[in-house]
């Protein structure tokens, strides 16, 4: 079964099938194959295969008939794997690719309604109302991710020459806009792929020191500076303890308040960075933050900017308040550092002075072990092993073979898990490192990951993806979100192949 169609549905929780004019199969999504199996695998499977007997007519009549009256929602019959018939609403949409129709069916549940096979249910318009928000919600997931791909390269291949410009370059400044636009839109993308998650992130997270992680951010605003620049004080505390937290959306956060810092500042403007282990015997409070006994490591950013008035400062966390003007603020700053900050467990306590300046401080749960401050440069990001990347989207395998060349490691590149394996096999052509996409067709990340580990069982693997990580679901490598600069991919690729390999089953 092969089609060069792009299925939206392929990530559906519910079964979804892509059907042409001929009434053959082109695409099942994983649910789908989940509940007909065989019978819609194959080169040209048929609709026949699993459309019952019952139903009014025989599929070809009901494409033909379907064509003239275009009923959104019907209901319909059809046989699963083990030869078993069920009714089931089944929302069933036309569009045109090339000049050729396709329908596409969405089983959205089985019922056991009784006559009138073939005919929009009238007491189902709850259930239609709620497929209508599951397909919006994978739309969105859908363009997010799409979304995401795009910007992956855009900030790549930039941040990739900003680091091989010379700081005086006519066209640094042009480039520098390009990489904030960037970020910007990528924020938008996440935005969108938080809003069509049903459920929060619970993927477990290495302790890690969030040291490195201010740097970076502090360093991305002072490349970044306007014509009054910030005068900058890091205090970082060297024996940092170990905090768990998803680096991406951290980095998100940190930047967020950095750049309400900077938008206060006047003349002579100061912003001060220090982190500092607590560690608390009986229950704190910090403003509006609880802390319950424990160790947690304190991140307070705070500048000399013109404050917020005390009547404003109870709001500063509701979403969509905002007291900047400007179609740019969307007032979803703070209110998304409050979500990151407290999804970790953690709070955020801010406490101001109108015409003094602000202090932010981020509480994080925090382990009385410490992370040491590798404090990783430029040089040490060079490399010489191979890697393989593995996407379905050509411009990001471009973009990671060329910054990952620029840096000295030798890159193959496969547009799929059955090219992957195909070199994985090649013994003359031994892979350090796997980085492969989550979602791609035909063979899933994880179905690839079990074939490497059984045919290459000490290679490394990182896994990226525009999607959030599923909650619950686990990966057998190091993660990657989508999108990253070209730091953040040779960091982890730097990481990764100083880890221990997995070991074998």
């Amino acid at each position: 079964m092969k089609s060069d169609v792009a299925f939206a549905l392929e990530n559906a929780g519910w079964p979804a099938l892509l059907v042409d004019s001929a009434s053959i199969i082109r695409r099942a999504n994983p649910a789908a194959m989940s509940l007909f199996g065989p019978a819609v695998a194959g080169e040209a499977p048929r609709l026949a295969a699993i459309w019952a007997t019952e139903n009014s007519s025989p599929p070809d009549q009901f494409l033909a008939q379907w064509e003239r009256t275009a009923v959104p929602t019907v209901l319909l019959k059809f046989r699963n794997k083990a030869g078993q018939t069920a009714s089931y609403l089944t929302s069933v949409c036309a569009f045109t690719n090339e000049g050729q129709k396709h329908l596409v069916f969405q089983l959205l549940r089985e019922t056991t309604a009784g006559p009138g096979d073939g005919k929009p249910p009238g007491s189902e318009a709850g259930q239609a109302h709620k497929q209508k928000l599951d397909c919006a919600l994978q739309l969105a997931r859908t363009v997010a991710l799409d979304f995401n791909n795009a910007l992956t390269s855009i900030l790549g291949h930039t941040s990739l020459v900003l680091t091989q410009m010379e700081p005086n370059h006519p066209w640094r400044g042009s480039l520098i806009e390009v990489e904030k636009s960037a970020a910007k839109a990528a924020e938008i993308a996440n935005d969108l792929g938080t809003f069509s998650r049903q459920e929060k992130e619970t993927r477990t997270q290495a302790a890690g020191n969030l040291n490195p992680l201010l740097q970076r951010s502090v360093e991305f605003f002072q490349q970044n500076a306007g014509p009054n620049p910030a005068a900058w004080t890091m205090q970082l505390d060297r024996k940092l303890f170990a905090a768990k937290f998803d680096e991406a959306k951290m980095q998100q956060a940190f930047m967020k308040i950095l750049e309400n810092s900077i938008q206060a500042l006047h003349e002579r403007g100061r912003i001060t960075v220090q982190t500092r282990n607590i560690e608390l015997a009986q229950p704190t409070q910090d403003r509006n933050v609880q802390l319950v006994a424990g160790a947690y490591v304190c991140v307070e950013i705070s500048d000399n900017g013109s404050g917020i008035e005390p009547e404003i400062l109870p709001r500063v966390f509701e979403p969509f308040f905002t007291t900047k003007r400007g179609p740019t603020h969307r007032g979803l700053g703070l209110a998304w550092v409050y979500g990151i900050v407290t999804n970790h467990g953690g709070g955020v306590a801010i406490s101001s002075q109108p015409g003094v300046g602000t202090s932010v401080r981020v509480y994080l749960p925090a382990e009385k072990k410490l992370v040491r401050d590798d404090g990783i440069t430029s040089d040490d990001l060079n490399g010489t092993q191979t890697i393989l990347m593995v996407d379905d989207e050509d411009l990001l395998l471009t973009m990671g073979k060329t910054i990952l060349s620029t840096y000295g490691y030798r890159v193959l590149t496969a547009n799929g898990g059955q090219k992957a394996l195909e070199i994985l096999d090649q013994k003359d052509t031994p892979v350090d490192l796997v980085i492969t996409d989550l979602v791609m067709p035909a063979m899933s990340d994880r179905e690839l990951v079990e074939h490497i580990r059984q045919v290459a069982p000490a290679t490394r693997i990182i896994c990226t993806s525009g999607y959030v990580w599923p909650a619950g679901q686990e990966s057998d490598g190091a993660y990657l979100q989508k999108p990253f600069t070209s730091h953040e991919l040779l960091l982890k690729v730097k990481q990764a192949l100083q880890a221990q390999p997995a070991p074998a089953d």
